[in-house]
């Protein structure tokens, strides 16, 4: 019994090194002031994001890339009239839980994240089905910021949010109804709701 406690002892310093070597090479990473200033990075998530992103930007041409890549972004089926959607299976798996547990833990500390998620089960999805919307929305700012060079601000991702809704168009025909609907984190026009 000795023995294996010395070995477990051995292991845990063993892991406590390695994991203080990923910190410090993470925080050389030019990268790093980016993907740390996101609510819910942190130690852990921030170095996954960093692996999963990479340096090579023009590897990802658009957000919808990186939300593919990623595993987020659902898959649309269509076959004659029909259409199902189902979540992506060809995608490397790590980064999809890593890009999942980040929007998680988005929630505690950012108050829209916390709001779109409640939204999204108040409309009746799951938990994960809204942690992967709310997840969808997070990697269209992370790879805006990420492609720009700069540090997530809440403050303007805000502003910014309030003025697309100050000028998003208002127009409606008489007897004609639109209500705007949430759909993986984009705005789609639904006409005459029940």
């Amino acid at each position: 019994m000795q023995g294996l406690i010395g070995l477990l002892d051995q292991l845990r310093r063993l892991i406590a090194r390695c994991e203080e070597e990923i910190g410090q090479t993470a925080k050389a990473h030019p990268d790093f002031a980016i993907i740390d200033s996101f609510p819910g990075a942190g130690p852990v998530m921030a170095p996954r994001l960093l692996a999963a992103l990479g340096a090579q930007r023009e590897r990802f041409g658009s957000a919808s890339d990186l939300q593919c890549y990623t595993g987020i972004a659902p898959v649309v089926a269509r076959s004659g009239k029909q259409c199902w959607v189902h979540w992506r299976w060809a995608c490397p798996k790590f980064v999809r839980q890593t890009v999942h547990e980040w929007a998680q833990h988005t929630m505690k500390k950012c108050g829209w994240a916390r709001d779109y998620y409640q939204r999204q089960r108040e409309n009746n999805k799951s938990h994960h089905a809204a942690i992967r919307a709310l997840a969808y929305k997070w990697l269209r700012i992370l790879y805006r910021c990420w492609q720009d060079r700069t540090p997530y601000e809440e403050a303007r991702y805000l502003a910014s949010q309030a003025h697309r809704a100050a000028t998003r168009p208002r127009l409606q025909p008489d007897g004609l109804k639109i209500q705007w609907k949430s759909v993986a984190g984009f705005l789609k026009a639904e006409q005459n709701p029940a």
